[in-house]
């Protein structure tokens, strides 16, 4: 089989700043080299927004979207397990094959990779639970106004609370999953090793080198924010980047036996 190159998780690397600038090189390359796959993961991406973004517009819960706006980006080390894969396979020399990187989550189905997407869907949907809660705290009681109409409700007191309040949890949410998945990622895809391991691997990765990691961390918030706003089509850009970079940010980092 040649989805694992080795058992256990692998010695890192101090993360250096060239690093970073290296594997969006990188990054880029791969995308030119395989745009076909970066458009058809970053179509599904897109569509899955639009769709978001539709619903809570027609049932009238347009607040949703503040919520959805900053939780998006949480399934995003999800949706890019299959650039890492197109990534991997460029660096072996491997074909292309499509069915294996679009079954890529399906084929590891006997090993850790769907165990740390089910954590990621999991997050998603408690961020969700918990944005219904601070919406119900600081706007629950607004029954003078249509929240999903009246969008100066949230330039009130209670209103920029909310939001401020919910822009923080969503950014420690955010912040949480990217510190155990940054590296568990890619590295499940890359040696057989279990995913609790994988994830303190990641968390301890981000805490010895916290500058570079989080320099990165944000530059990969910012872009796909920014990337949201032309109704998620920057997406068609900033993931296939963000993905393939991410695989060669781990492929940098990690010390493999000879």
């Amino acid at each position: 089989m040649e989805e694992a190159t080795g058992l256990g998780a692998p010695h890192m690397r101090p993360v250096e700043m060239s690093m970073l600038r290296e594997a969006l090189r990188r990054g880029w390359a791969d995308m030119k080299r395989a745009p076909g796959f970066g458009v058809l993961f970053s179509s599904a991406y897109v569509i899955i927004g639009l769709l978001l973004a539709f619903v809570t517009w027609r049932t009238g819960q347009t607040y949703w979207l503040i919520f959805a706006a900053v939780g998006f980006p949480l399934v995003g080390p999800f949706a890019a397990v299959g650039l890492y894969e197109v990534s991997r396979r460029l660096d072996r020399g491997q074909a292309l094959e499509a069915d294996r990187i679009l079954g890529v989550v399906v084929r590891q189905s006997s090993r850790q990779l769907p165990s740390i997407c089910v954590i990621i869907i999991m997050m998603f949907l408690f961020w969700f639970f918990l944005a219904h809660m601070i919406f119900a705290l600081f706007l629950g009681l607004s029954t003078m106004t249509n929240v999903s109409t009246s969008f100066e409700v949230y330039l009130t007191p209670n209103g920029l609370m909310m939001l401020g309040v919910g822009t923080l949890v969503g950014a420690i949410f955010a912040l949480l999953l990217y510190m155990i998945t940054v590296i568990s990622m890619p590295l499940l895809l890359d040696r057989e090793v279990d995913f609790v391991t994988a994830m303190i691997t990641s968390f301890q990765t981000v805490t010895a080198n916290p500058f570079p990691m989080l320099i990165w961390a944000a530059f990969i918030a910012a872009i796909t924010f920014l990337a949201m706003i032309p109704a998620f089509l920057g997406l068609f850009l900033t993931l296939p980047l963000l993905g393939h970079a991410s695989w060669h940010l781990y492929d940098q980092i990690a010390i493999r036996e000879a």
